[in-house]
């Protein structure tokens, strides 16, 4: 049975067929700033130049960046970036900007300390299975993207977050990641090993008995009990985790939130916006718009690109140097007309299958974006005055 695709939530920033960014930073209305995409389609430099040009326009701004790369750190010319929010020095304007990037273990490790008593915590924190799960347990980033997005606009202290998000479709995991360490903590064994043995659990426990009897000879008795222990002190604050995480993720939904997807003019990176789009609509996330980076066009001069194949071809009979250097040049426009032509394209493509989605187009630049005013550049594409 096909199912109708979900209705996308367009925010009023929007005009006309695109994206009005100045209105956008602008909104005071608008707290959080999400940008998500595929890797490789400079969504961590849209979401510095975003959060720079709200900083510019006054207003005071926080960049979290969950992309372990740290480009962010080097397009804002700081030497690094940590868990702590740190200033960006050279801020043109009355407003302020910060710039993090998360530490998925010291977030767990703070979150423990916060709301677990300290011989709680001393527990959790020395046992191997918590120091494994707050390390490497998949969907444990994305978790811990969810408790410092929320921390951080509890605490009041900015008046707009951007989010980076990690490249690819994990860009989205964080919408299912309390799903999936609920998953992992309320899995029947794991509550098993924790039933009491008394009333009618003494019949299970007894069987369960003999389970962990055998699981004792064959992963050793510490195992388990290392196991049991970490649950054991971490059911107390399972409770905490799951309704913050359901508390940020009605806030993803709300309008103080909007989601920016950022695409280059590829065929991978353009399905990949689609299924962002359409991600986002089904979870009722509001959509801000698509960011097409690196857009290659060229003025219309009337030249085709089979024409100046043509015209190539034809000087590269005679015999002159100076026929020599126009067939070069011929040929170099010919390619660039048909990069743009393939680009169009699939930004028309795009637009048919999703044509309620403003768009904006940045033009690709000569050389990599690694400083404020290359960020201010990229934030004056992208509200339309280059």
């Amino acid at each position: 049975m096909s199912r109708e695709r979900p209705r996308v939530v367009i925010d009023n920033s929007s005009r006309g067929d695109r994206v009005d960014v100045e209105a956008l930073l602008a909104d005071r209305g608008t707290e959080i700033i999400v940008c998500c995409g595929s890797g490789g389609v400079g969504k961590t430099t849209t979401s510095a130049a975003l959060a720079l040009r709200a900083a510019e326009q006054g207003r005071t701004v926080c960049v979290l960046t969950i992309d372990p790369a740290r480009r962010l750190a080097q397009s804002m010319g700081l030497t690094e970036l940590d868990n702590t929010p740190r200033p960006v020095a050279g801020v043109e304007g009355a407003g302020s900007l910060d710039a993090m990037m998360l530490d998925m273990k010291r977030t767990f490790d703070e979150v423990v300390e916060r709301h677990a008593s300290p011989e709680k915590a001393q527990q959790i924190l020395q046992n191997p299975f918590y120091i494994a799960l707050s390390s490497s347990f998949a969907g444990t980033q994305e978790y811990m993207a969810m408790e410092k997005l929320g921390q951080l606009h509890a605490e009041k202290q900015y008046d707009l977050i951007v989010v980076d998000t990690p490249p690819s479709r994990s860009a989205l995991d964080f919408l299912d990641a309390p799903e999936r360490l609920s998953s992992l903590l309320d899995g029947r064994f794991l509550k098993l090993l924790l039933m009491p043995a008394k009333g009618p659990a003494r019949l299970l426990s007894a069987g369960l008995g003999l389970v962990t009897g055998a699981l004792n000879k064959v992963l050793g008795a510490q195992f388990l009990t290392d196991l049991q222990t970490f649950i054991a002190a971490f059911d107390t604050l399972f409770g905490g985790f799951r309704q913050r995480a359901e508390a940020t993720f009605s806030l993803l939904q709300a309008d103080e939130t909007k989601f920016v997807v950022v695409a280059a003019p590829e065929p991978a990176a353009m399905r990949e916006a689609s299924y962002f789009v359409e991600r986002l609509a089904g979870e009722r996330m509001p959509l801000a718009g698509l960011v097409v980076n690196r857009v290659h066009s060229d003025a219309d001069d009337g030249i085709t690109t089979a024409g100046a194949e043509a015209a190539s071809a034809q000087l590269r009979q005679r015999s002159d140097a100076d026929a020599d250097i126009a067939a070069d040049l011929l040929a170099v426009r010919a390619d660039r007309l048909a990069v743009s032509g393939r680009e169009d394209h699939q930004r028309r493509s795009f637009a048919t299958a999703h044509p309620s989605v403003p768009t904006v187009a940045v033009p690709a630049l000569a050389a990599d974006v690694h400083d404020l005013d290359g960020l201010r550049q990229i934030g004056d594409l992208l509200v339309g005055t280059p």
